[in-house]
């Protein structure tokens, strides 16, 4: 039984998986450990099969040489376009470590092994409800949207030029600061307040030893006041998801 095979298809299948494995190790929320392995190689490779349509035509096939080559540019421009979209969403984990070292639970650092992550309670949790907000809104769906939409921009084995992606890492390493102290502003207003409180109570009763309170009090504010942050962050999560979708189109 003869059964013909398209070689230049599954070289274009093979390219694109390529381009979306890179991807999917690296961005949130596909780059969560607690995925196997197998299913993150399943979703690439599906992922490949799906945008096929789109890849596929007018592709030509390459020598060994130069396929493997294509190889190499698409681990490099999907690992890009993923440390992009990482890069956005770590706004929510920098704003929760904000609220960790403000509210005094930067003592209990630990590190995450699920994550990947070396933070105390706020910046786990914050990561952890980013992911869920990701997943259960669809904003995922958006990112992988962005991720297809990347091979018109970004043909396969073509490359990209490396001041666009130079620059976009500029922009996202300064909206990453941005968006965090906007995320966790008004909680670490409200902390340095206290510890001002705190230091004039001092200076006028000095025997009551305002500072051994101090701990305490700021521990019950940020308990206090964290929940009216976390309710914020579906529609930071909405914003950050749109600016990750704007970056991986940018790619050039």
């Amino acid at each position: 039984m003869n059964i013909p095979l398209d070689l230049s298809w599954i070289e274009a299948v093979m390219l694109a998986s390529v381009r979306m494995t890179a991807f999917v190790v690296i961005a949130p929320p596909f780059s969560y450990r607690a995925i196997p392995a197998r299913i993150k190689a399943m979703l690439a490779l599906g992922l490949g099969v799906a945008v096929a349509p789109r890849v596929t035509p007018g592709y030509v096939s390459l020598d060994t040489a130069g396929f493997i080559g294509a190889l190499v540019l698409e681990l490099l421009v999907g690992a890009t376009l993923g440390f992009l979209v990482f890069l956005v969403f770590s706004a929510v984990q920098s704003a929760g470590n904000l609220i960790d070292m403000f509210g005094g639970f930067q003592m209990a650092q630990g590190f995450d092994p699920g994550s990947q992550i070396n933070g105390a309670q706020f910046s786990r949790l914050f990561h952890m409800i980013a992911l869920a907000l990701l997943v259960t809104s669809g904003g995922y769906q958006l990112i992988i949207g962005g991720l297809v939409r990347s091979f018109d921009a970004l043909p396969l084995g073509g490359g990209m030029n490396l001041a666009d992606p130079a620059q976009l890492l500029v922009t996202g390493v300064s909206q990453m600061f941005l968006s965090a102290v906007q995320i966790a502003g008004p909680l670490i207003v409200v902390l340095f307040l206290a510890d001002a409180g705190l230091g004039l109570l001092t200076r006028v009763a000095p025997a009551l030893n305002a500072f051994a309170m101090g701990f305490p009090l700021k521990v019950l504010l940020t308990l206090s006041l964290g929940g009216l942050v976390i309710a914020a962050l579906p529609d930071v999560v909405g914003s950050l998801t749109d600016d990750a979708v704007r970056l991986i189109t940018g790619v050039k």
